[in-house]
């Protein structure tokens, strides 16, 4: 039996939703006897947006000097009452077929999580990103930068806003910025600054 991952993908955001929760990604790794299934939670958009009033008054608890956005608002309870309830159903549905266990993983993306859809771009111009293109753009396929623009899937990095590693810094690199295509872009991920 073939594991049907846009079933599960689907059973995840249906159980995330009726938490206040987003699905940001889903992994299945590993071989016959130590498969893992993890998947990364955020709040969804209105607990995000009471999380950002929450961080506004003046006695939240809340880390200072963190922008809003790179918060995902997901606690442990969270966690623990997404696992019970799609742990059931992945068992009730048989979601993950064969006889061999499985670990189920759940987490919040982290502050340098990965950037996979448009709307992630989006969300997170402003801040500071790693990514890998497919084919290299200006001589180089690896950049460090700030995001500072996206639009018509397009994403423009000023990378003068990191000191540069690497070929970007052997070469000399006097470009300031890099646009990169968002078909280009291999993998993504935000760097945390604290």
């Amino acid at each position: 039996m073939a594991l049907q991952l846009d079933t599960i993908r689907a059973t995840a955001d249906r159980v995330a939703g009726s938490l206040g929760l987003e699905v940001v990604d889903l992994e299945f790794s590993g071989g016959a006897k130590h498969r893992t299934l993890r998947v990364f939670l955020e709040k969804d958009a209105a607990g995000r947006a009471k999380l950002a009033e929450a961080a506004a008054a003046p006695d939240s608890e809340l880390p200072k000097g963190v922008p809003i956005e790179l918060l995902s608002g997901t606690t442990h309870e969270d966690c623990a009452a997404f696992a019970n309830d799609f742990g059931t159903m992945l068992d009730v549905e048989d979601l993950i077929p064969g006889d061999t266990e499985y670990t189920l993983e759940i987490s919040s993306p982290g502050l340098e999580r990965k950037l996979l859809k448009p709307s992630d771009y989006e969300r997170f111009t402003g801040s500071l990103v790693k990514l890998q293109t497919f084919t290299p753009v200006n001589a180089n396929r690896h950049f460090t930068g700030r995001l500072t623009a996206f639009a018509d899937d397009q994403l423009t990095l000023d990378l003068g806003a990191i000191k540069q590693k690497g070929k970007a810094k052997k070469t000399g690199a006097t470009t300031q910025t890099a646009t990169i295509h968002l078909s280009n872009v291999e993998k993504a991920n935000l760097l945390a600054e604290i």
